[in-house]
């Protein structure tokens, strides 16, 4: 956090020095944007120095283990920030490592596309095409994760299971929010998890895990979630309703959506949360919409909590203006875009011409 003039004024150094994940974001971010909208100009003109930059910080921050013979990732905070100064935090981790490897990709775009594009960037940076892309692929091929093989899922981070092991239910009422009525060392030596951290990562990553790795991530993971972040409860919404759990994802959309109005974490009076009002909209879409965009396609797979009658939203993809509205007889889609558009719609690939209305019916 930084002032008008760019001085850091962040009143904790663990946030601003060891929460560097949010480099990673940066970079997702650019990366989510042309997977949405294909503007690759946007990838010449200003993504591709900025995704080089991350790439390089990643690169020198990352260091290697004699002892475990693989890159380490030492002294970070991941999104989780009830942790403080560990070691080998899975998300970020693999957030670093995504970021070397899509850099690479995005190289290539660019050299492919517009070589002379390429040659102005390379010039500008300084890139070594022999030496840099090795050191990259050095440390993401042998970066540590840890990892649990009884329970089968990725650790939050190094010795998180030395933790003694309790659930946010086991909590009385009147101990919530734990920043407000516990020392800062009692929350740093708990379990407890301030928002998504692991499960962030199964969010951005979220096609390269099965269902039932998702699940198992999911029922380790949010029972010891306090939500004490308005930057919770829509990841676990989203996540919900991806493995079917539908009335969990409705208790966690109410959970983001009211997070202010119901005062839940006692401190609407410092200011409302802008990333709730965020999160509501993602848990509708990506929620309950199933909006998804990969392979160059725009995904659609809406379901409706019981406790609603109808729900529509609005969605531009790639020039397309598309309005959905789901109810219990089926899901209907107006595309109201210059040319037909290709999607998928409930695991069916489904072309909608401009102006037309379709209706499906979830199987």
């Amino acid at each position: 956090m930084v002032t008008i003039n760019g001085e850091e004024c962040h009143n904790e150094w663990e946030i601003t020095f060891e929460e560097i994940h949010r480099n990673g974001a940066i970079a997702f971010a650019i990366y989510n944007y042309l997977r949405h909208t294909c503007d690759f100009k946007y990838l010449e003109e200003y993504g591709l120095e900025v995704l080089i930059a991350i790439a390089r910080f990643w690169c020198q921050r990352i260091t290697f283990s004699e002892e475990k013979g693989k890159y380490v990732m030492l002294g970070v905070t991941g999104p989780n920030e009830y942790e403080n100064n560990i070691n080998n935090n899975w998300y970020t981790n693999r957030l670093a490592c995504w970021c070397m490897e899509y850099t690479l990709e995005a190289i290539e775009i660019v050299k492919r596309n517009t070589p002379t594009a390429w040659s102005r960037i390379k010039n500008k940076t300084n890139f070594d095409e022999t030496a840099e892309p090795m050191l990259w692929k050095e440390r993401t091929d042998n970066m540590h994760y840890p990892y649990n093989d009884k329970l089968q899922i990725y650790m939050q981070q190094d010795g998180y299971m030395d933790k003694e092991q309790r659930l946010a239910s086991d909590l009385k009422p009147e101990e919530r929010p734990i920043n407000q009525h516990w020392s800062w060392d009692r929350i740093l030596r708990s379990c407890f998890i301030k928002q998504a951290d692991t499960l962030q990562g199964i969010y951005l990553f979220e096609e390269s895990f099965d269902t039932d790795t998702i699940t198992r991530h999911f029922d380790f993971y949010e029972p010891r979630t306090v939500h004490e972040s308005s930057l919770s409860p829509c990841v676990h919404s989203v996540l919900a309703a991806r493995i079917g759990r539908t009335e969990k994802a409705y208790e966690m959309y109410l959970r983001t959506s009211r997070l202010d109005i119901d005062d839940y974490n006692h401190e609407a009076h410092e200011g409302l949360h802008i990333t709730s009002m965020a999160g509501t909209w993602m848990s509708i879409v990506e929620g309950f919409g199933g909006k998804r965009a990969y392979n160059g396609k725009l995904h659609l797979s809406p379901i409706i909590p019981d406790k609603w009658k109808e729900y529509s939203f609005l969605i531009t993809f790639r020039g397309h203006d598309i309005k959905v509205t789901v109810n219990g007889q089926g899901t209907t889609i107006c595309q109201k875009g210059n040319s037909s558009l290709l999607l998928n719609v409930y695991g069916q690939d489904v072309e909608i011409n401009a102006g037309e209305v379709r209706t499906f019916i979830r199987k």
